[in-house]
């Protein structure tokens, strides 16, 4: 059975508004944290390292909002594959408070892409069947 890759995040002051729960886009760096972490622990592709020739950009985002995150919560981030496909990923995350209730939930669509001459000339290209051996362990229907 395969499994979500899991990180924990405590709610900082930087996160939140005036209301004193996280800004909404505050979930979004998150979300980026956790798929920048992903790919740097479990799929030994560093972002610092890949981002000199190679990105991995977010082309899709559905996200539902489901309750709010407060001042020094700790939430759990989960990131799981929905579809692995020649060039994309479909993935699916959800991040919950410490009672397991779900505060924002979604899917991500990124496209594993190459810079050819210039940062300007992006193409997709393809995962080799190396990055499609790490990634499927987290494949989950």
């Amino acid at each position: 059975m395969n499994i979500p890759f899991i990180k924990t995040e405590k709610i900082r002051f930087q996160h939140i508004d005036y209301a004193g729960i996280v800004f909404y886009p505050r979930f979004l760096e998150m979300l980026n944290g956790l798929v920048e972490d992903w790919f740097a622990e479990a799929l030994d592709r560093p972002f610092e390292k890949m981002h000199t020739t190679h990105g991995i950009p977010t082309v899709d985002l559905k996200v539902q909002f489901k309750k709010p995150a407060r001042l020094g919560e700790i939430l759990t981030k989960k990131l799981w594959v929905i579809n692995l496909g020649g060039a994309s990923l479909l993935c699916g995350f959800r991040f919950e408070d410490s009672e397991g209730k779900t505060c924002v939930e979604g899917e991500v669509t990124l496209v594993n892409v190459a810079f050819k001459e210039n940062r300007d000339d992006i193409k997709a290209e393809p995962f080799s069947e190396e990055m499609k051996g790490k990634i499927t362990p987290f494949i989950m229907q």
